[in-house]
């Protein structure tokens, strides 16, 4: 909750990364010679990509049969 409130207050402290842009509106690419800096995204640092964990397992039941019952033995 307070972080919502910083961000109404302070926007320009939380502002999202932005990719850069030519004069053409055409996205940048990063120069690989200069490891240093991102030219790909305005402000030169380039966002923290988020962890994509699998889900916990959760306990596999038996597949359902579908299908008509098979017969009675007499």
């Amino acid at each position: 909750m307070l972080n919502k409130i910083l961000r109404l207050f302070f926007p320009m402290f939380f502002c999202e990364p932005e990719r850069a842009r030519d004069d053409k509106g055409r996205l940048r690419a990063d120069n690989k010679s200069t490891p240093a800096v991102n030219e790909a995204w305005v402000g030169g640092k380039a966002p923290v990509k988020k962890k994509r964990g699998r889900p916990p397992k959760a306990k596999i039941s038996a597949p359902k049969k579908r299908g008509r019952p098979p017969k009675a033995k007499k």
